[in-house]
């Protein structure tokens, strides 16, 4: 699996040459008007939140998908991908927005149906894992298919 990441003319050269050589395509997500664009194209497979950057707004979070951008990914059967990395930083403020974005992308996954993935965990810590994702609102069918 190659990941992509850059800017949108870049990232569709990529995707066209990756799925010509038959390989998956991950693209690492950006603000909600690149996700919408990736996920408007048929040949990525997966969407994946790495980084949950953005300011938010006044009365509402910026996780970098909506219901719209959840429907279109699920007419073009793009499974949403989250980077677990950043659980490994010291800063309490930074993991405490990520966190509350990642579950707000996670409700938005099973309330629409999602398919999810998750990327980047060590392999002894999968329980600590999946009890992580069911506090953060994902059901169970999706933790055990996320891994």
């Amino acid at each position: 699996m190659d990941f992509i990441k850059g800017s949108i003319n870049e990232v569709r050269k990529e995707i066209d040459k990756l799925s010509k050589q038959g390989k998956d395509v991950v693209v690492i997500a950006g603000d909600s008007d690149f996700n919408r664009k990736i996920l408007e194209n048929k040949k990525v497979n997966v969407l994946l939140f790495s980084d949950f950057i953005g300011r938010d707004k006044l009365k509402q979070r910026d996780s970098g998908l909506d219901h719209v951008l959840c429907k279109l990914a699920i007419s073009n059967d793009i499974t949403i991908g989250f980077d677990l990395n950043f659980l490994k930083e010291k800063s309490d403020l930074v993991i405490s927005q990520k966190v509350s974005r990642l579950a707000q992308n996670i409700r938005l996954c099973n309330k629409y149906k999602n398919k999810i993935k998750v990327f980047n965990y060590v392999k002894n810590e999968v329980v600590e894992l999946k009890a992580f994702l069911l506090s953060l609102g994902m059901n169970n069918k999706s933790v055990k298919e996320a891994f």
